[in-house]
């Protein structure tokens, strides 16, 4: 089901991800749904605010159970916060599993995650967000949280308990939403923008699909390569070439999911030099050959593997 209301903070925020484009001013989408599989049963509520553009990916609320209680998830250019209003998920590492903070925030992923569903009934907000947006919440090194998952306060201070405290008043998802959006709406009135060089080569990457030439672009920016590299890793997380390298990655990914092309064509068209070159990169960056990621049990609506 897919309704709509109205949330227009402004088109002020713009400037925050280096362009001068006009922001939409539509009213906000809100999808909903529900699933009940193999998978477990929940209910969904999906929201892309357009006039976030670049800011926001999208946010999202799961509310239910998990009867398949670990999920591989992979990189995608994009941080991630995620406030439990529940049981709380863990991260499940080489050496063992550990309990996420209530709210926390996870760097952009140079490789796969797997987490851990709890075993009753829970409800998880999450709020997608691009390097950009990011950047301009935290106003902080971004290298910082690279592949890993932290406590939101560690990050954000004392606004991680606001947002953590209005999304738990609220009586329905909409309105748990709704927060979250008028709390990211208070954080940019005040925030940092990414450089206006590092803006531009992030839009390049992420509108190419990291199917890019790092080296025109830095020429194009007229940076040296170091300057640019130090730069692009404090407001992003990692260098231009290991987000170029993401994107393809989650592209190719993406290409496979939906199953039209065979492999070969995958890689041609996500950039790579052959299947083989693809193979390799799928291994590296998610623990999967393409092949296994073709038959892996995917969640609902999702790229994620059942572990």
């Amino acid at each position: 089901m897919i309704s709509s209301w109205n949330f227009h903070p402004g088109s002020r925020y713009r400037c925050l991800v280096g362009s001068s484009a006009a922001v939409t001013s539509e009213p906000i989408s809100v999808t909903t749904g529900a699933v009940d599989d193999a998978f477990g049963a929940w209910t969904y509520l999906h929201c892309r605010p357009a006039y976030l553009e670049g800011l926001v990916d999208h946010i999202w609320l799961f509310d239910g159970v998990m009867t398949s209680l670990r999920e591989r998830t992979f990189p995608n250019g994009l941080l991630e916060i995620i406030v439990h209003l529940g049981e709380r998920y863990s991260v499940v590492e080489e050496h063992g599993v550990w309990r996420c903070p209530a709210a926390c925030v996870t760097g952009v992923q140079l490789g796969h995650l797997i987490v851990e569903a709890p075993v009753c009934r829970t409800k998880v907000l999450g709020l997608r967000l691009t390097p950009a947006g990011a950047y301009a919440l935290f106003a902080r090194p971004m290298q910082e949280v690279t592949s890993l998952t932290v406590d939101l306060g560690d990050v954000a201070g004392a606004a991680a308990e606001e947002l953590a405290a209005k999304c738990s008043a609220a009586p329905t998802g909409e309105l748990c939403v709704r927060a979250a959006l008028e709390w990211i709406d208070g954080r940019l009135a005040e925030s940092t923008r990414v450089d206006s060089a590092v803006g531009w080569m992030l839009a390049q990457i992420r509108g190419r699909a990291g199917a890019v030439s790092i080296a025109r672009l830095r020429d194009h920016v007229g940076w040296s390569k170091t300057h640019l590299t130090t730069k692009f890793v404090e407001q992003v997380g990692v260098s231009p070439k290991q987000y170029a390298r993401v994107m393809r990655f989650n592209h190719a990914l993406r290409l496979i999911h939906v199953g039209r092309a065979s492999l070969t064509d995958v890689a041609i068209e996500a950039g790579y030099y052959d299947q083989p070159h693809l193979n390799a990169e799928f291994k590296q960056l998610n623990g999967f050959t393409p092949t296994a990621f073709q038959h892996a049990h995917r969640f609902p609506n999702s790229v994620s593997v059942a572990e």
